[in-house]
């Protein structure tokens, strides 16, 4: 039977939701390793909608879940149907959504809070010790589930000082990486992964993306 690994989207664009390309690269790199996605998103509106060609906010109301289903043809289910028991693993790929509707860190910093219907799955995999993989800036959502729950983990989102020091505020050692490698905490089973935190060509974020999915899957028992 092949592994079930949950994808956590946080909507469709990187300014406002889940980065496409990251989640695209984290799919591919799934189906490549044999495993199943199963993918998700929470019901819920998103915190505003960008226009990605000017990057200004735009007077239109959008739902996570809806605008997540563009990226996956619609195979998609609420987060609050999915618990920690259904999955071998869970990978969450980054975009702004990661930081806006997965959680408020783009507002709050290391203030922030994890979205109500996010936050049961992701205390239920760090209390039972199933893998978890975060990209570009979704590694924030995971600092303060472990934050709340006092494990101090090991994370990276590249080498951006300002989140970062956020991060260590939360408790996170933060480690700096090349776009293309991967972080691993192996006490937690936590991978992590630059991805568009630093810039680059889609194929080195490829690179990094699938050295974390296979990490990822590595690590399940």
């Amino acid at each position: 039977m092949s592994k079930k690994i949950g994808v956590i989207l946080s909507g469709c664009g990187y300014l406002d939701g889940a980065e496409i390309q990251e989640s695209v690269l984290t799919l591919l790199a799934i189906d490549r390793e044999g495993a199943e996605a199963v993918c998700m998103a929470p019901n819920i509106e998103q915190m505003h909608v960008v226009n990605h060609i000017s990057q200004e906010e735009m007077p239109e109301r959008r739902n996570v879940l809806v605008e997540a289903s563009r990226i996956v043809r619609g195979q998609i289910q609420d987060i609050k149907t999915i618990s920690a028991s259904d999955l071998d693993a869970l990978i969450l790929p980054g975009g702004f959504g990661a930081a806006k509707n997965l959680s408020n860190f783009a507002l709050e910093g290391s203030n922030c809070t994890v979205q109500a219907d996010v936050l049961p799955l992701l205390r239920d995999f760090l209390k039972s010790n199933k893998p978890i993989g975060v990209i570009c800036i979704a590694p924030a959502v995971m600092a303060k589930v472990a934050q709340e729950a006092g494990d101090r983990i090991t994370l990276t989102i590249g080498s951006d000082a300002e989140t970062a020091a956020a991060f260590e505020e939360m408790g996170v050692q933060h480690i700096k990486s090349p776009v293309d490698e991967i972080v691993i905490d192996k006490t937690h089973k936590i991978v992590s992964s630059p991805a568009y935190m630093l810039p680059d060509r889609i194929s080195k974020i490829e690179e990094g993306i699938s050295k974390l999915v296979h990490a990822v899957i590595e690590m399940i028992e």
